[in-house]
């Protein structure tokens, strides 16, 4: 007796003939642009620094340990420690997205989705009853651990889908999706900023109650775009479009490689230590972007000729208005970079696109001191602007360097597995740029160009990367699945030719284009206004 697939079986997923694939890229922005907040957490940290005050920290004992930071309701959290969680949030993100990325390609894009839906919102939920008890051991359980696997299983849910159902165009798949990822910031924080607002009060500074608003938002989100998912049937190609002969291209296989034989590939470790280093540079820029900016210029970004030290409580408080519009740019820049770079590379191909981020790179970083030291805010603020560019182009056209060397049938499970370096690289990055300006500031160094030495480091990791990416080969024939395997792997996939062999005589449905149009506007209406929103509080920048 045969059982009916349940709801979220890889089998019902399958798309009918006529399914239009543009409707792929709207569903995983619309997971994307929700985990996306990670990267806007930060709005939250000064908030809830004095959660217990209020109106202003109220400082724990200065012997006190790290369990009583963690379970005390009486005094508040610093800085330092609510950071944590913004690199637990990474840490899990690349641990899970290993872990279970093998497990995705047989349980579908769909399930993944709906779990990531459940442990992003479930986790910001629980971290809403760690900000009310005041606990915060609880928030990093909730947020950093629980979220962070949500991230991790959100982040590579459309990856191998979208590169099935865009063979044609597989980088500028992946970057549409990606996108989402580096804009959920540009929309979350203006977002939470409002609703903190609404709710704080004279008792309260209305941290828990956004995280369950915002939870409650982004569990609709992600489930309407988890079961948006599709995947095409087996053998599936785009109308017109012919498959490229193999050999045609050394750098882009038409075989494919088990997941379980990547770690042993020169490839893999090459592209991870590629990614580590590209994201390193650019992930500790991303944390201290509005003291970067505040600290290297000072009162000049107000026409004043004097150091952020010296202003006047109401001149710092416009300083740091003006820097958090540059932090929001830099995350405009994030998003357009992940669909430039990655479309380009469909033209130039993914090692020539990675010797530009990482030759350009080297030049940015080496050249902003010199913008800095002469008070160039305009120009400073560009350079950066790029280099995010760049950074949001890593992660946006690394699915598709995999997907040309290691073939598309574990893509998804290759590309959670090197997400590790992402991991690495968010403790790294941050590391480099918080502890090397605390050491220059406790050596005299003005802070002012304390961030000097750790951008020529950062330069440094890019040349690092640029050798990486120098040496990465075509794989070994060898090492390719045979005919049989990939049989068997497909199998255990539950793929099937065509979806003729689930619902006989079925007839093909062509997606009506408002469908299409509608999917579109719906992720395309809050990506516009975020957009408008960060150029307008950007324009002092460029006075």
């Amino acid at each position: 007796m045969s059982t009916m697939p349940g709801l979220l079986d890889k089998t019902r997923t399958v798309a009918a003939p006529g399914f239009n694939r543009w409707l792929i890229p709207p569903a995983a922005l619309a997971i994307h642009l929700c985990i996306g907040m990670a990267y806007g957490f930060s709005v939250f940290w000064l908030p809830l620094s004095r959660a217990v005050g209020i109106t202003a920290p109220v400082a724990c004992a200065a012997d006190a340990s790290l369990w009583t930071s963690l379970t005390t309701s009486s005094c508040d959290w610093s800085v330092a420690l609510l950071g944590w969680t913004y690199t637990l949030f990474f840490v899990l993100l690349g641990s899970s997205a290993a872990l279970f990325g093998h497990w995705l390609e047989t349980a579908g894009p769909r399930k993944a989705g709906v779990v990531s839906a459940l442990c992003w919102s479930g986790g910001l939920a629980l971290a809403a009853l760690g900000v009310q008890q005041h606990q915060l051991w609880l928030v990093w359980l909730g947020a950093g651990v629980i979220g962070g696997i949500g991230l991790g299983l959100g982040y590579i849910s459309p990856v191998s889908t979208l590169i099935k159902w865009f063979p044609d165009r597989r980088g500028m798949a992946t970057g549409m999706a990606i996108m989402g990822f580096g804009g959920g910031a540009m929309l979350g924080a203006p977002m939470a900023d409002l609703l903190m607002k609404h709710f704080a009060g004279p008792t309260q500074v209305g941290v828990w109650q956004t995280f369950l608003v915002m939870a409650a938002v982004y569990a609709v989100s992600m489930l309407l775009g988890a079961f948006g998912y599709r995947v095409p049937p087996t053998g599936w190609k785009p109308q017109g479009w012919t498959p490229p002969v193999a050999g045609a291209q050394a750098m882009v296989t038409t075989r494919h490689l088990h997941v379980d034989r990547v770690w042993s590939t020169p490839q893999f470790w090459l592209l991870w230590g590629v990614l580590c280093l590209n994201v390193s540079a650019g992930i500790g820029v991303v944390g201290m972007a509005s003291p970067m900016l505040q600290e290297v210029f000072g009162g000049r970004l107000l026409g004043k000729a004097l150091p952020l030290a010296d202003l006047i409580p109401a001149d710092r408080a416009q300083v740091a208005t003006i820097a958090a519009a540059f932090a929001g740019l830099l995350s405009l820049f994030n998003i357009l970079g992940r669909i430039f770079w990655a479309s380009f590379s469909d033209v130039i191909g993914r090692k020539a696109t990675y010797f530009v981020f990482f030759l350009l790179g080297i030049a940015l970083y080496a050249a902003a001191p010199s913008a800095g030291g002469a008070g160039q805010v305009a120009l400073f603020v560009a350079l950066f602007c790029v280099i995010l560019t760049m950074y949001g182009g890593g992660f946006a056209t690394i699915p598709a360097y995999l997907a040309d060397l290691f073939g598309t049938q574990h893509v998804g499970a290759i590309h959670g597995r090197l997400l590790t370096a992402w991991s690495v690289a968010g403790i790294l990055g941050p590391v480099v740029v918080n502890y090397i300006r605390e050491f220059q500031l406790a050596h005299g160094v003005p802070a002012s160009q304390a961030y000097n030495t750790t951008l020529y480091i950062l330069a440094g990791f890019l040349l690092l990367g640029s050798l990486c990416n120098l040496l990465v080969r075509p794989v070994a024939a060898e090492r390719f699945m045979s005919d049989e395997e990939l049989a068997r792997e497909r199998a255990l996939a539950h793929e099937v030719a065509s979806r003729e062999q689930l619902q006989a005589g079925e007839q093909q449905r062509i997606t009506p284009v408002a469908l299409v149009v509608l999917a579109w506007v719906a992720v395309g209406v809050p990506m516009a206004w975020g957009i408008w929103t960060t150029v307008i509080k950007a324009l002092p920048l460029f006075r």
